[in-house]
């Protein structure tokens, strides 16, 4: 990656233009701080009455209106038509982790070139986990090995972006000795039965989707050191 254009000691709440409410940016925020806005994501963005410190992308999407309100300065346009914009936004900041937005809800292309982009994210080695939080899961790219605190009960469903195997400790279907692939044997609706779950992938290519109240338990699991901050520290009153 080049230079990253934002680059944060906390981490970054990244908005898209797809669906996202007042209550989507609280639960963001209190853990991702900094706002960072994928094209026309800002528009979004304003309306929600956060300002984001940059707006990456190829502008296609951007109101004149948000462009004005910005400035210059916080516009960054990347021309190339080889990535969507939430790739190009992505490989651009450098946090300790980032939340997303505004990608989930809506357009089924977009969607599924978001999750596309994580998966790649992943497999470039990239440092900075990225979670989409969604009307009712979270989702981000498995790295290979993982173990996560969750309650027994809790859904955990597993999506293959390419060929991938695993092993699993903690779930009612173990998904060991078994071959995952997006057109083939997919992993959806599992059940954790006790409270610490192991996975391990042998593949960059494993998407893991919780239950959006399990966010900070994915955090934890992601991200060395996390805790979520009292409301004071996070400027929410």
């Amino acid at each position: 990656m080049n230079h990253p254009i934002v680059e944060s000691c906390d981490a970054i709440t990244l908005i898209a233009g797809g669906p996202c409410t007042r209550a989507d940016l609280a639960l963001a925020r209190r853990r991702a701080p900094v706002i960072v806005a994928v094209d026309g994501g800002a528009d979004r963005a304003l309306a929600l009455g956060a300002e984001p410190v940059a707006v990456i992308g190829d502008f296609d999407s951007l109101s004149e209106a948000a462009r004005q309100r910005l400035g210059p300065a916080r516009l960054h346009r990347i021309a190339e038509q080889e990535t969507t914009d939430f790739d190009k936004a992505l490989r651009s900041v450098a946090a300790p982790f980032v939340l997303a937005l505004g990608v989930a809800g809506g357009r089924i292309d977009h969607e599924l070139a978001v999750l596309n982009a994580l998966v790649q994210h992943q497999a470039a080695g990239r440092a900075v986990p990225c979670l989409l939080i969604g009307v009712q899961d979270v989702i981000f790219a498995a790295p290979p090995e993982l173990t996560l605190r969750l309650r027994v009960g809790d859904r955990l469903s597993l999506f293959p972006m390419g060929r991938v195997t695993g092993d699993s400790v903690g779930l009612r279907w173990p998904i060991t000795g078994l071959n995952f692939a997006p057109d083939g044997r997919i992993g959806t609706s599992n059940t954790v039965t006790q409270a610490e779950v192991q996975l391990r992938f042998d593949a960059p290519n494993m998407l893991v989707m919780l239950p959006r109240a399990r966010l900070d338990a994915a955090l934890r699991a992601l991200v060395p050191g996390f805790r979520l901050p009292r409301r004071s520290e996070a400027g929410i009153r």
